[in-house]
């Protein structure tokens, strides 16, 4: 499996809502992902990238001004020239717990010097959770194309 991307961010005011609790906006949680999730598939291709769709996304749990934003992304599946990235977000506690709170499935493209279509290495799942989201992805791709 590739190595986790890691991205860590700190809830601010510009990025929360004006309720009486501000909360963290979903899009400023969507362009986070984008951006973990495109890292991940960036070091997957050893190219460029570019989003071709956020396929799922779910929010499990809201996220507070002043809460510790952790995002762990991985590729989870390739085609010849796409790849599906999971990305996980948790709100990290001052004591290290965490809790999911978001849950996105992403698809990038890779892209030559030339910004057309490139292939990308195959994936090949090894453990059984690997094997899960692979089936998984694979699934959701029929979905996407209408299969």
């Amino acid at each position: 499996m590739p190595q986790k991307t890691t991205s860590v961010q700190i809830v601010l005011p510009q990025h929360c809502n004006g309720y009486k609790i501000p909360r963290l906006f979903g899009g400023q949680m969507m362009a986070w992902i984008d951006v973990v999730g495109g890292v991940a598939a960036r070091r997957y291709a050893h190219s460029a990238v570019t989003t071709a769709c956020i396929d799922n996304l779910s929010f499990l749990a809201p996220a507070y001004l002043n809460d510790t934003v952790v995002q762990e992304a991985e590729v989870v599946w390739t085609g010849r020239t796409s790849m599906e990235v999971r990305v996980d977000s948790y709100v990290e506690r001052l004591d290290g717990s965490r809790e999911r709170v978001n849950r996105a499935y992403a698809v990038y493209v890779a892209l030559d010097e030339n910004d057309k279509p490139k292939a990308v290495p195959s994936f090949i799942p090894e453990t059984d959770e690997d094997k899960r989201e692979y089936a998984a992805a694979v699934t959701r791709r029929r979905m996407r194309i209408g299969k």
